[in-house]
């Protein structure tokens, strides 16, 4: 029998494009969510019961017989790092031999975004249980980008002239097969990013090149970023982590531009332009 590799998050835009490029390899893959009926229907894959990371036991049940995990983090939460832990614990019961996490661009328990700490801490805690584990460090998506700005064409945020890198789906999943595919990346680290790095000013140019719309970037300030999200009405750790993202920009955490995309998939990685012409619902918002 084939090694199985686990696919978790396989309904979501990365786990999906992963488990759509490992069947196609001829990989024995198995399919993992909270609700299985919104999982993918690929040919030869095999759909494992509803599995919640909360959810110890079970996850054990999904992965067993598994030898490989990929695991896409969870949604942001305030308790974010224990889901994750009860997930890694669950894969360890099971026996699962590797581990590839999706990570963050600049994890550290210092990091300015927020969330990225959290990724950190899940690092730290697959290190230490046992199986072999790579850490895929996702920038920014592209995606991301068009919806900052606003349907008053503005984009609003404290990153002052910082840059990001941001990164396309595809290629984080170009990446995250060649990993489960490949051998020799135990133990590594790969940032996955787009080609270069823009300011946000910048994304508003291209932004409005598309669109024929002037699109401008307006800096804020701490104070102001919390203002101007205040009506969202979400808890606080939930903008803390939505103006710290800009933050991380301005500092300079986002502006590392790798050669992970190119290196790992022989392609080179997608740029903003490229993705703004194959997604053009992406910024429809910004149309008349």
């Amino acid at each position: 029998m084939p090694p199985v590799i686990a696919v978790t998050g396989a309904s979501g835009r990365v786990g999906g494009r992963v488990a759509r490029r490992l069947v196609g390899a001829g990989a024995a893959v198995r399919l993992l969510g909270r609700n299985p009926g919104r999982l993918p229907a690929l040919a030869g894959a095999d759909i494992a019961p509803a599995a919640d990371y909360r959810d110890g036991e079970a996850m054990r049940r999904a992965l067993d017989g598994a030898q490989t995990l990929f695991l896409v983090s969870a949604h942001e939460a305030r308790e974010r790092v224990r889901v994750h832990t009860s997930a890694v614990d669950a894969a360890v019961a099971a026996g699962i031999e590797r581990i590839v996490y999706v990570s963050f661009l600049g994890a550290a328990p210092d990091a300015t975004f927020t969330y990225a700490r959290d990724h950190w801490h899940t690092e730290e805690y697959i290190r230490g249980t046992g199986p072999a584990y790579t850490f895929l460090r996702d920038s920014f998506y592209l995606a991301e980008l068009p919806a900052m700005a606003g349907a008053d064409r503005v984009i609003r945020g404290p990153a002052s002239e910082g840059r990001v890198a941001a990164v396309a789906h595809e290629d984080i999943a170009d990446v995250a097969a060649a990993v489960l595919l490949g051998d020799g990346h135990d133990g590594a680290t790969y940032d996955v990013t787009g080609p270069v790095a823009l300011s946000l000013a910048e994304v508003a140019g291209e932004l409005s090149r598309v669109t024929g719309r002037t699109v401008t970037y307006v800096p804020e300030t701490r104070e102001e970023a919390y203002a101007s999200r205040a009506h969202y009405g979400v808890e606080d750790w939930e903008v803390t982590g939505w103006v710290s993202s800009y933050e991380a920009i301005a500092a300079g955490e986002m502006a590392t531009v790798s050669d992970a995309v190119p290196r790992l998939t022989g392609h080179p990685a997608k740029t903003f332009a490229g993705y703004l012409m194959d997604n053009p619902d992406s910024y429809r918002h910004l149309l008349p």
